[in-house]
């Protein structure tokens, strides 16, 4: 059994803060003792195991004089601590890396050279280079201070690989874990006998939700259901759909006392054409997700790296449109037909319409069988199971390292600081 500290800045809601919950979860059914240290832990705004007992959430230094001692140190998402806790904590360190900031600080990563130009166009003058220079140079030092450094999918190795080229390691990788849940009384809102396409993402620009063509290809009893965070994005998405596009929608939020009020909207409460479900609920989600009316999850992020709700509908069977780029690539099965999991396409509103036309008129034969060759897939790549094994094998890799020697440590940063 090891004891094992995890390090997360924020434990609020988002895909980050689910794979702390399901990688802590694992490895607690696997026999290992598992707290994690959170800078802020707001009660009201959180997954419930954090709340409720099944995790220990602490909210003090690991470093502070009588804290606990740990075998190893899972850090993810901000790599600055690492240092810190190899020499002054003497424990081993692995890291799980979602996407390089300094590549997020530039804008998103783009595949495509001619769009990488125009971007670079856009980075701004000398003086924001050189605020984000010291800052880039310390992500990519203290990110090789980590003994074993993990990926969300290969999309991010590789991003990771071509943009820390100080670091020789290759990353390993280790998927998100997908799991089934139980409904509770929130379903009851959110649910509907009209064909369903879901998008569960936070509402943020960069999630491109307003590229959804806001039209019913081929059906007149086409409901979409866009569920998330971020109220000031929501805001201009019920804009956009209600003023430009004249379309019926609502909007609800979690029962819950605690749940964010929002101001009376002009909505539809009866059968809107499209449902924006504000701070969904784990069971929502699945409620979504396993419901026999949603024919389809759109995911909308044009550079996503892995997609933690991509891989919750695929392993509850539902097909998947992506953008052509990131870590989908790797995830959907775009063609041949008879292998199809999913359909990749370029993030344009135009043919994007085409793929939701294909996905609406497929025959109940042809929805059985994706639907089987999706959980296929996922069940070949993730798992609750399979996240926990590959980050226990991490750890345990981390452990038999030994203790960090003080001197080596020391050594091995100044060395880092002067091959930069």
């Amino acid at each position: 059994m090891l004891k094992i500290a995890f390090i997360h800045p924020d434990l609020g809601i988002g895909g980050a803060e689910h794979l702390v919950v399901d990688a802590a979860l694992g490895l607690q059914n696997l026999g290992h003792q598992v707290d994690i240290y959170t800078s802020h832990h707001d009660l009201n705004h959180c997954f419930e195991e954090t709340k409720d007992g099944r995790l220990k959430v602490h909210n003090i230094s690991l470093l502070s004089p009588g804290a606990p001692k740990y075998d190893v140190f899972f850090v993810e998402q901000l790599s600055t601590c690492i240092t810190l806790l190899r020499v002054i904590g003497r424990t081993r360190v692995v890291f799980y890396c979602h996407f390089p900031y300094k590549l997020l600080a530039n804008g998103e990563f783009i595949k495509d050279p001619i769009s990488r130009a125009q971007r670079n166009m856009l980075k701004g003058g000398l003086l924001k280079r050189i605020y984000r220079y010291p800052m880039d140079w310390l992500e990519e030092i203290t990110t090789g201070q980590a003994d074993v450094i993990l990926a969300n999918s290969n999309f991010t190795g590789r991003v990771f690989k071509d943009n820390f080229q100080s670091i020789r390691r290759t990353a390993e990788v280790v998927y998100p874990a997908t799991q089934d849940s139980s409904n509770d009384p929130d379903v009851a809102a959110i649910l509907s006998n009209r064909p369903t396409l879901i998008s569960l993402n936070r509402f943020e620009k960069k999630n491109n939700h307003a590229r959804i063509r806001a039209q019913e290809p081929n059906s007149t009893n086409l409901r979409l259901v866009l569920a998330g965070t971020q109220h000031a994005t929501l805001y201009s998405l019920i804009d956009l759909v209600f003023k430009k596009h004249t379309l019926s929608n609502n909007v609800i939020t979690p029962f819950s006392p605690k749940a964010v009020k929002i101001p009376l909207l002009n909505t539809t409460l009866e059968n809107p054409a499209m449902l924006f479900v504000l701070d969904f609920t784990t069971a929502q989600r699945t409620a979504l997700l396993m419901s026999p009316s949603t024919i389809g999850l759109l995911y909308t992020r044009p550079t996503s790296t892995s997609g933690l709700f991509l891989w919750k509908g695929m392993i509850c069977g539902v097909p998947v449109l992506a953008c052509d780029s990131g870590g989908p690539v790797k995830s959907i099965v775009d063609e041949p037909a008879e292998k199809c999991t999913g359909w990749l396409r370029a993030p344009n509103p135009e043919i994007w319409t085409e793929a939701l036309c294909q996905i609406v008129d497929l025959g109940e034969e042809e929805k059985s069988k994706i639907r089987e060759r999706v959980k296929k897939r996922a069940r070949e790549i993730s798992g609750t199971e399979a996240m926990a094994s590959g980050i226990e094998n991490a750890l345990k890799e981390a452990v038999d390292m030994g203790q960090v020697q003080i001197l080596v440590a020391i050594m091995c940063l100044l060395f880092a600081l002067r091959w930069a």
